[in-house]
């Protein structure tokens, strides 16, 4: 008798459409798309990024493209897709792009020469069209008779309905999306037995054979062939079992399938599934479970990750019960995956996966010209990668081969660590003996369409010749001849890995990117640029807080490194023009010179981009050049120092309606671009209620990117286009605060961009949240609980899942985010552990939806001392140490501040390993609870004493694992002297207690 949780998973995922076989009756019950992966021809593609194939590939970020060059043959313009068998079509969408079809015709034809008009129209609108229509054949093609703008036709998607059974039918009726599985394991047999060695292998050690140390992750358990680890339950399933010995060391488990010919071939799908139970234990820091598929080339080879691909299917860490699934290949670290972090969906909630059985799932999709990997848990979609996403060559080196399955069980190690926001996993506290419980394991295939192979573009011929052109009030900028509206973002991915990027930045309607500096890796970041079109406006950097009056050794040096850098890069298509400084005349009032001073340094500072600008022209007379600055007051130096400048540029965010005015008022006889600009930034926002800035919610931040854009639009002839802030992968205080791309992730600030650019609506975007609220908002206790709650819908239906995260910068100025333990209560309500660090924190909300795209949403909260728990019998009390600090914002770091009941006055000893801090009770006491209140300086090991004499002591708490903040502890004390020693620094710096307190409860 097989296992109903398998049977009933199964039959879910099969009415998902995830796994099966469907009977071919059920398949052709009703409409569907017929055109998807097909074979597809055009008349013309603008270019090599812009093929045919991308209309029909399912990926509403990519586009096909036609001509336009040429005025003769423009509006005559055709795609066409090729069904395979004369078919009966009811319907066809069209998915435009900003270059839509005024008029055209919809045919068919059987044979491809012969065509039948079904529908012809004459008022085309853009966007999408959808066209119900009456007709069959085997080839459907869009026939451009008048285009609607400049450019050609330009199609993200070709989308071709009917009816799934065919006019003629096959000889052999087939069933499109279906999979049949081609290897499997249910894991039946004995109690205490290991799982079958025809299908396993089993891991033992710390280390492959000539791998790194710790599995290369810093995991501290060893793999065992033990049936104590590895073992069958009897019931059907394969446990893999964390045990921690007598010694304090960890073992568990760790197998892999024999088979590592699990290949996705092209014009296939393959799909890995398994049935898993996650890990469910009291204290689980350290726990690293993991359901992955490897290149099948890392056997023998065990340095060539991650080349040679790796996806996580399923893993968590430190028994949160979440989820994250991940793509690793390229370049480690950094390059086209982002590693180490890899192409991740992030780690967001997964409901019940500790407490029951879920079913995890990737598909290998090589029936598309974007290639894709999708995740899925229980049916429902919870991640993708695109070929496009990490470009061709380390997608193939990833994908195109192989694969073997590994389930582990780690211990410890670097994301459990980093997850832990940098603290050591596993802790004593962590408990032994969890179990990953395997159900059933499946590797399946689906035969569909073999669509055209992704290809590079070739890299255009340089140099690109690019032109301020025009007179006043009516300028433009022309690259290689033709008119050029900067459409762009500045650009903060590594330039080296921009092949992972580019696609994305077109298919955006980005045409320009802006760096602040040019590196190593310019030249391939160029290049890369320019097979997409893209044009690159590179910086270069000047010093601020340089006395540009009296340095000259510095100003000779940094204009040769300048000149030199020109005639590197000069000659490369992708170069659009030249950006000279960032923000230097602003900054000057920042180094607390004299007005006078800062006022003869900025004119200096004209002066000498001026002196720039012009050995840049001698250099290369082909590129424009620039110099941005962050207000337009320092146009007013630019304008009589710096007369050489071919335009003028400004960062500008919430004040962007000043600069046209400014412009005006100025006189000004340049044009200008947006080099920065966007949402209203932390310096130009009200304060909360905690008195910090008041950051946007996403959805005010989407429409500042639209406002920012429309600003640009709106001074034709003198705002020549704008590089919108960020296209940024960082995943901190600034980076959510401005980046559309946070932790690769697509925000609603990206899609705003997206069709500020491209006049068109993505297909999918992120969550929206519309509503969030913080309890007790000015006055969460340290350590203790307080609710969340966030209203987030998805426009397109799909799954939410959430995370959270905090930032304690308005504290520490550090710009990081921390992971948050918390809990969910309902749709969007969650239960959340607060910080222990005193101060204004920010809390954030993630909302994934599993296409990589993201909402964020965020407060602030302000963290408090918790309430006194009994009768404080230490405050004020005399107190001893065995050192203070000297000095402190406060003078003297003294002992009697730890027992002042200040939690803004501290003890601080000296920089040594062993130090102590005693407090005199005045007479023998019993208390039963003592809390420490660390500043930042805080003990990993201490032990609390008690004495009647202050000489004999007695322990009675210790601890080697003191993680900071608010140390309540649970003790039964007697004595009239009470000290806590420290033997355990976790910083570089000695102990340091806000307050030490001794209760009776």
């Amino acid at each position: 008798m097989r296992k109903r949780l398998t049977l009933l998973l199964a039959f879910i995922a099969t009415v998902l459409g995830l796994t099966g076989v469907v009977p071919a009756h059920m398949a052709a019950a009703a409409e569907v798309l017929l055109s998807q992966g097909k074979p597809v021809t055009a008349s013309s593609q603008e270019g090599d990024a812009w093929a045919a194939a991308n209309a029909v590939d399912g990926n509403a970020g990519t586009r096909w493209s036609s001509a336009f060059a040429d005025p003769a043959t423009a509006d005559s313009q055709w795609i066409r897709v090729d069904l395979g068998t004369t078919t009966t079509i009811s319907r066809v969408v069209l998915q435009w792009e900003g270059a839509f079809g005024k008029a055209y015709q919809i045919q068919t034809s059987s044979d491809g020469s012969a065509w039948t008009t079904i529908l012809a129209r004459s008022n085309g609108a853009g966007g999408t069209e959808t066209l119900d229509v009456s007709g069959s054949g085997r080839y459907v093609r869009v026939n451009g008779v008048q285009r609607g703008t400049g450019y050609g036709y330009s199609l993200w998607e070709f989308q071709v309905f009917g009816e799934t059974t065919p006019t003629t039918p096959p000889t052999t009726p087939t069933t499109p999306d279906t999979f049949t599985t081609i290897w499997t394991d249910t894991f039946d047999g004995a109690a205490n037995t290991s799982p079958s060695t025809a299908n396993w292998l089993k891991r033992t050690g710390t280390q492959y054979p000539g791998g790194a140390a710790n599995w290369g992750t810093g995991s501290v358990e060893t793999a065992s062939d033990s049936t104590a680890n590895v073992y069958l339950d009897g019931a059907g399933k394969l446990n893999l079992k964390a045990i921690r010995g007598g010694d304090g060391k960890w073992t568990s488990g760790r197998i892999e399938t024999q088979r590592s010919d699990f290949t996705p071939n092209r014009g296939e799908q393959l799909k890995f599934t398994a049935v898993i139970k996650q890990p469910s234990v009291a204290n689980g820091l350290g726990y690293w479970p993991g359901f992955r598929a490897t290149g099948a080339a890392y056997r023998g080879n065990f340095t060539n990750w991650p080349g040679v691909g790796e996806t996580d299917i399923m893993t968590d860490v430190n028994g949160r019960g979440q989820l994250a699934q991940t793509l690793h290949c390229g370049t480690a670290p950094d390059g086209v995956c982002a590693e180490y972090t890899g192409r991740s969906s992030g780690f967001a909630t997964c409901e019940g996966c500790q407490s029951g059985y879920h079913e995890y799932t990737q598909v290998i999709d090589r029936t598309k010209t974007d290639e894709e990997i999708r995740f899925y848990l229980d049916g429902r979609q919870t991640w993708v990668v695109r070929e496009s996403q990490v470009g061709v060559a380390a997608w193939q080196a990833a994908v195109h081969h192989g694969f073997y399955l590994r389930f582990d069980l780690a211990i410890g190690g670097s994301l459990p660590n980093a997850v832990n926001n940098g603290r050591t996993t596993p802790t004593a506290e962590t408990t032994s003996g969890g179990v990953l419980s395997i159900d059933s394991v499946t590797v399946a295939r689906s035969t569909g369409t073999t669509a055209t192979a992704m290809i590079d573009p070739a890299v255009p011929a340089g140099p690109s010749i690019v032109k301020v052109t025009g007179s006043q009030g009516n300028w433009q900028l022309t690259v290689n001849g033709t008119p050029w509206q900067v459409k762009g973002m500045t650009y903060g991915p590594p330039q080296g890995a921009a092949d992972g990027y580019m696609r994305d930045l077109a298919n955006m309607g980005v045409n320009t990117i802006r760096i602040w500096g040019p590196d190593a890796n310019t030249p391939l970041l160029l290049d890369t640029a320019a097979r997409y079109g893209i044009k690159v406006v590179v910086g270069l950097w000047l010093n601020h807080g340089t006395d540009y009056v009296n340095d000259t050794a510095y100003k000779n040096a940094v204009k040769a490194e300048i000149v030199a850098k020109v005639n590197e890069l000069k000659g490369r298509q992708g170069v659009l023009l030249w950006d000279v400084g960032n923000e230097v005349i602003l900054e000057m009032q920042n180094y607390g010179l004299a007005a006078d001073v800062v006022e003869a340094r900025r004119v200096a500072y004209a002066k000498f981009v001026n002196e720039v600008t012009e050995a840049i022209h001698a250099a290369d007379p082909n590129h424009p050049v620039t110099s941005t600055d962050a207000y337009t007051h320092a146009w007013t130096y630019y304008k009589p120092h710096a007369p050489a400048l071919d335009l003028l540029a400004v960062n500008s965010y919430g004040a962007i309606d000043t600069v046209k005015r400014d412009w005006i008022a100025g006189g000004y006889t340049k044009p200008y671009i947006l080099t920065e600009g966007g949402p209203a930034g932390e310096w130009e926002v009200p304060n909360d209620v905690n008195g910090v800035p008041n950051e946007p919610s996403d959805l005010a931040k989407k429409a500042g990117y639209t406002y920012s854009w429309n600003a640009i639009k709106g001074h034709p002839g003198v705002a020549l286009g704008a590089t919108l802030f960020h296209y940024g992968l960082e995943n901190d205080f600034g980076g959510v605060w401005l980046n559309t791309t946070t932790g690769g992730w697509r925000r609603l600030g990206y899609h705003a961009v997206r069709e500020a650019y491209t006049g068109q609506k993505a297909p999918n975007t992120s969550p929206e949240i519309t509503a969030m609220t913080v309890g007790n908002q000015t006055s969460v206790p340290a350590g203790g609980t307080f609710s969340v709650t966030v209203t987030a819908n998805d426009p397109q239906g799909d799954l939410i899942r959430y995370h959270l995260m905090a930032s304690d910068k308005h504290i520490t100025a550090n710009r990081g985010l921390s992971h948050l333990a918390f809990s969910q209560t309902g749709q969007g309500s969650f239960s959340v552990r607060a910080p222990e660090a005193l101060g204004v924190w920010k809390i954030y909300v993630y909302a994934y939806d599993g296409h990589g795209n993201v909402g964020i949403e965020q407060r602030s909260f302000r963290v408090v001392p918790p309430a006194v728990p009994g009768i404080d019998l230490s405050r004020g009390k005399p107190v001893t140490a065995s050192s203070y600090q000297p000095t402190g914002t406060n003078g003297p770091q003294l002992p009697a501040y730890a027992v002042d009941g200040d939690y803004g006055t501290r003890w601080a000893s000296e920089w040594t390993d062993t130090a102590w801090l005693q407090v005199d009770l005045g007479s023998v006491q019993s208390f039963n609870r003592v809390r420490l209140a660390w500043e930042a300086a805080y003990a990993t090991g201490y032990t609390v004493q008690t004495s009647n004499d202050g000489s004999n002591w007695s322990t009675i708490h210790t601890t080697t694992a003191g993680d900071g903040g608010f140390d309540e502890l649970t003790v039964a004390g007697s004595g009239r002297y009470v000290r806590v020693n420290g033997t355990g620094r976790a910083t570089g710096w000695g102990y340091s207690l806000y307050e030490f307190g001794v209760y009776r409860v």
